[in-house]
């Protein structure tokens, strides 16, 4: 996913992080606010549906 993100977005992103960790978490931010938690919908994302939160 990072790599599709980084493909579509290339210089608009001014960073990406990927920090490992363990139990199920999956994160994404966009300044520092929470838009989507795996924990809490209780699934994996699609890339469609990132690439959406991150343009709201």
């Amino acid at each position: 996913m990072a790599t599709e993100l980084l493909e579509k977005y290339g210089n608009s992103i001014s960073g990406l992080e990927l920090i490992p960790s363990g139990g199920g978490v999956y994160e994404v931010t966009k300044n520092g606010k929470l838009i989507f938690s795996k924990k809490n919908e209780g699934r994996f994302p699609d890339i469609n549906e990132i690439e959406n939160l991150l343009e709201q």
